[in-house]
Formats: structure tokens, C-alpha cells, sequence
């Protein structure tokens, strides 16, 4: 159940291997020489394993802000911390220090690929050997997937696919976001072609063909969209390269159907009882929510997992998922000998924006899920933790990752195992449906959204008057041609906000959308949280520039250290 978690933990003699660091400055902190390494095809596990363990550090806490949107804030707006608060409140400047770790361990994980990729491909039995290639295969896509961060955060950033040997490598000028998009396309075809599809006993820790296509599906979405480029204009692609990218999605789509293995979670699946603790019936959505929180791995609907896990609480892949953006639970006073008995603590840091709750449907399972409106405290008269429902709406919490739903007995009340699914199906799903719609199938992508809709228990819809009857939506100022793509538009906003807020993509949704801007303000305009109390809550739609804040800025040491960004930042910083 936990095959990637245990053997990162065992991997720390080895990382340095594929460090630049430590191959220029240093004798590598392993029993291998380099060439002793790579002479030996059963070493090189090890060595993508290492890229691997670079992923908890980008998100974990560092993620987290980074996907701050119209669906959630960070808690005690105004204050600047120069990291993650700054971050979801749009305040951030150059020296941002979220920015900047998420900005060196990015490349740290692209060096590691380029490094693993050019030595295997060196080695003598590369040509004959099949693990040697899926290996490659998985570094690629891992490459893939830190090319693509740094063109989601910066947009045209110093790139190239060569492990750094010497200094004079190390800084480079900035390269065109589209020649790395053509990169990214050729690692992740390479690496669906090279990767296994998914099996039952696959582990979702460790990347499969299907992660690879679900990948380039959101890959080609975001490329099709609106980005922020260089002389501070939000552009789009041509519209015969959109319609390109948009059936390129859909030949990816069409390849999982005709593998068939992967497929929507239901409490069919695993859930080994039906009912929670107050005795209320587990919906298939809760049910796999409850999973992640639990630890359990399912490769049907979960493609892709960040792993998480520390023996000691303290050493090894620390996680903050359902500690950080879950619902409150107190750290009680107990003996280190009762931590078996009780929940850990969550700290709640982030809070959702309460009208979501409003907007689903009255028996859309997904809705309660979402939004989690209680918290637990510590009760001293039973000794044990008491559900408190918040009657303040601005202090309900985002609900998918919670304390009560993972084991007992925390190593570190701050810590949690949980893991970061990153690609799911059910996003699939929904990206193939954006697809259909955008080449002038729509009936189709009704018929896609409506997949989702089942397993949620809401009411299938086939058009945007449908869709406005069984769900209480505000107008919106976007997407309103009146044409039927358009229509599916609106409703495929709200769709993916209800399947899958708080799990990185919502941001960029809107971005390629085109909607950033006008999503943060109008959330901001009409939300409590912003009339509830004495003072704004929600402040990212007042401090959102066009122009700028589409993207984040270069860290100040990186534009001060390269000379060949000819000290210039990103639009407006």
C-alpha cells in the first residue's frame, strides 16, 4: 500500500548522486562512483527514485498556496508573511520566499531528470534492455511535469534538457514558453509510449501511461489558452492551433477508452463500511476522499500520487495535506504515550469561500465534501476531541483531506501520510469533455459532464437552462455569446469548481480561460467573508493586476545572480 513512501525513505545515501552540487563540488555521499553507478542496469532505480523525492517539496506546503483561487484564501488576510499568504492574497513581491524555494526545487527536479535520462541512455545495455527504457520513459514524463511548472509559475524561463557539468552552464537566458511546450509534448509522447498503462496492483506513486496522457491532455488545454506574455498582454494561440491542441486532447481521451482500466471510484471499490460514525450512508465521492485521507492507493481513478511519508515525523517526505488546508482540530495536552487514541492536529490555514456551499445541488454528495463547516476541539471533562459546527460562515474549511478520516496515532501532531493525487479521472474526464465542446461536439461533452455528475448523485443536464434548474448560480460576466459552446462553458466553470476544487487547477483554469482576473474580483465582490466580520477576508480580487499577477515573479537572487536575464523580471515586477 505504500511502496513508493517506503522505499524513499531509504533512498537519502543515493540522492546526492544526481545532484549538480555535488558532482561539482563535492565526492558524491554514496558507496557508487558515478561510472560504478550506471555500470549496473539495477542501480538506476535508485537514481529516478531520486527524482521522485524531489516532489513532496513542491507540494507540499509550497503547493498549496500556489493553488489559492476564487474557491479558497489563506487564513488572516493583510499580514504579510512573505510566503504562502502573500502568495493567495496577491501581495507578493520578487523576495517572496515561497516563490523562490518553489522556483529552485523545480530545476533541482529538472536537473535530476536530465541527468538520469542522458546517463541511462549512455549506458551499454540501454539498447536491449526494456526496464532501462521504461525507466527513461518515467523520467521523461517526471521532466514533463517540471517543464510545465516552470511555464504555469513564469511562462519563458532559462530551460534546457543537458545535466549541468560546469559552471559556465549553470545560467542561461530565457527560452520561448512555446519551444518548451514542444519539449514537454515530446517527453510525455515518448513516455506514454514507453510506460506500462495501469494495472490493479500498479501503485499510483509511481507514474504509468495513463499519467502520462492525462498529463499532456492538461498540458495541450493550457497551451490552447491564455497566458501572460512578455511585453504584458494576455495572449491566445491562433485558432487553428487551439483546434489542433483540442483534438490532440481528444486522441489522448480516446486512448483511455480504448484501454479501458481506468474509471470513476465508487464505495464498490474498498470502502469497508457504508456508513460513517454518526451513522450516515458514505457517498462515492466521500468514499474516495476518504481513501486519500486514509492512505489507501487505487490506480482506477487515481493516475498520478505525490507521495508523503515520514517514519519519525521529522525525517523523510513530511506532509500537510488535511493539516494545513483541512478542517480544525485541536492539539490537545496528551501523554506521547496516548497518540494511538486521538486525532493529530490541523492547523486550518486556508478557508473556503462559503457561498460554494450554495451553489450545488441540494443532493450533489460532492457539496458537504467541499465545504466542511465544523471543526474539533479538545473537551477536558470527557478527554477526547468534540465536534463544534462554526456558525460563522468565513471559518468553514476546505473538507476533502480531513483529520477524522485518517488513522490514528500521529507521529508529529503537524504531520500528516497523506498524499497529493495530482491526476485523477475524473479530471480526465472532464478535460476530454472541454475538448468536444471546443471542436463543435457539445452534445458529446453534455454527455461526458454527465459521468461526473452520476457518480455525484447530481441530476444529469444536457443543456445550460437545464443546469441552472437543479443549481443555484450566480450570473456570471464571462461566456455569455449565447452560442451552445458557450453555454457549456458556463457550465463547465462551475462543473470542474464542484469536482475539483483545492486540487491545483482551478487557478489555471481560469487563467487559461481568460477569466482570472474578472473569477477573483467577482468572488470577491459578493462573498461574506468579506462582509461578515470588521475587516475583508478575501483579498485577492482587490489586489489582482492584469498584466502581472497571471504569472509569478522571477526570485530577485535569480535575476541578480544570471546576468543573461539582463535584470528583467516578469511583467510588472
Amino acid at each position: 500500500m505504500r511502496y513508493l513512501k517506503n522505499i524513499l525513505m531509504l533512498m537519502a545515501g543515493c540522492l546526492s548522486l544526481v545532484s549538480c552540487e555535488d558532482k561539482l563540488t563535492e565526492t558524491p555521499n554514496s558507496d557508487y562512483t558515478e561510472d560504478e553507478f550506471f555500470s549496473d542496469p539495477d542501480n538506476v532505480e535508485m537514481g529516478i527514485l531520486g527524482i521522485y523525492n524531489v516532489l513532496p517539496s513542491l507540494y507540499g506546503d509550497y503547493g498549496m498556496a500556489f493553488f489559492a483561487s476564487d474557491d479558497t484564501w489563506y487564513a488572516a488576510p493583510g499580514v504579510s508573511d512573505s510566503g504562502r499568504r502573500d502568495i493567495s492574497g496577491y501581495t507578493l513581491t520578487t523576495s517572496n520566499k515561497y516563490v523562490e524555494n518553489t522556483w529552485l526545487y523545480t530545476y533541482q527536479g529538472l536537473e535530476r531528470a536530465n541527468y538520469m535520462i542522458a546517463r541511462i541512455e549512455g549506458m551499454d545495455e540501454y539498447g536491449g534492455n526494456a526496464n532501462l527504457h521504461k525507466l527513461v520513459a518515467e523520467a521523461k514524463f517526471l521532466r514533463a511535469l517540471f517543464s510545465f511548472n516552470l511555464v504555469l509559475y513564469w511562462g519563458d524561463v532559462p530551460y534546457k534538457t543537458t545535466s549541468t557539468d560546469t559552471y559556465g552552464e549553470a545560467y542561461l537566458p530565457r527560452t520561448s514558453r512555446e519551444e518548451i511546450y514542444d519539449q514537454i509534448i515530446e517527453d510525455l509522447t515518448d513516455a506514454e509510449e514507453g510506460m506500462d498503462w495501469a494495472t490493479a496492483s500498479s501503485s499510483p506513486e509511481r507514474a504509468t501511461q495513463g499519467a502520462a496522457r492525462a498529463l499532456k491532455m492538461r498540458v495541450l488545454l493550457q497551451r490552447a489558452g491564455y497566458s501572460l506574455q512578455m511585453d504584458g498582454q494576455l495572449k491566445c494561440p491562433e485558432d487553428n492551433l487551439r483546434q489542433e491542441y483540442f483534438t490532440a486532447v481528444i486522441e489522448e481521451w480516446e486512448a483511455f477508452e480504448a484501454n479501458g482500466y481506468h474509471r470513476l471510484y465508487t464505495t464498490a471499490d474498498g470502502v469497508s463500511s457504508g456508513f460513517d460514525d454518526e451513522g450516515r450512508t458514505i457517498g462515492n465521492y466521500e468514499a474516495l476522499f476518504r481513501t486519500f485521507s486514509y492512505g489507501t492507493l487505487n490506480s482506477k481513478e487515481s493516475l498520478f500520487e505525490v507521495a508523503f511519508y515520514t517514519v519519525d515525523g521529522s525525517t523523510g517526505a513530511r506532509g500537510y495535506w488535511g493539516t494545513y488546508n483541512g478542517s480544525y482540530v485541536d492539539a490537545p495536552s496528551i501523554q506521547t504515550t496516548e497518540t494511538s487514541n486521538y486525532m493529530g492536529r490541523a492547523n486550518a490555514n486556508f478557508r473556503v469561500v462559503p457561498e460554494w456551499k450554495g451553489y450545488f445541488e441540494a443532493d450533489d454528495e460532492r457539496r458537504d465534501v467541499m465545504v466542511c463547516t465544523y471543526r474539533y476541539v479538545w473537551n477536558s471533562d470527557i478527554y477526547n476531541h468534540e465536534k463544534q459546527e462554526q456558525t460563522a460562515t468565513r471559518s468553514w474549511y476546505p473538507g476533502k483531506w480531513r483529520r477524522e478520516w485518517m488513522p490514528l496515532g500521529y507521529k508529529d501532531p503537524n504531520i500528516t501520510d497523506v498524499n497529493y493525487c495530482m491526476l485523477r479521472y475524473a479530471d480526465v474526464i472532464l478535460m476530454a469533455a472541454e475538448a468536444y465542446n471546443e471542436i463543435g461536439e457539445t452534445s458529446m461533452a453534455w454527455t461526458l459532464l454527465n459521468e461526473v455528475r452520476d457518480r455525484a448523485n447530481a441530476t444529469a443536464v444536457y443543456s445550460l437552462q437545464d443546469y441552472r434548474t437543479y443549481q443555484s448560480l450566480p450570473d456570471l460576466p464571462f461566456f455569455n455569446g449565447g452560442t451552445a459552446q458557450d453555454n457549456f462553458r458556463t457550465a463547465l466553470y462551475w462543473e470542474r469548481g464542484f469536482e475539483l476544487a483545492f486540487e491545483g487547477m482551478r487557478r489555471y483554469d481560469l487563467l487559461r480561460w481568460g477569466i482570472l482576473r474578472d473569477a477573483l474580483v467577482m468572488t470577491g465582490n459578493n462573498t461574506v467573508a468579506n462582509t461578515e466580520g470588521s475587516t475583508r477576508a478575501y483579498l485577492a480580487g482587490d489586489n489582482f493586476q492584469t498584466g502581472k499577477h497571471e504569472l509569478f515573479p522571477i526570485p530577485l537572487d535569480e535575476i541578480q545572480a544570471n546576468p543573461l536575464l539582463e535584470n528583467t523580471n516578469n511583467p510588472n515586477y
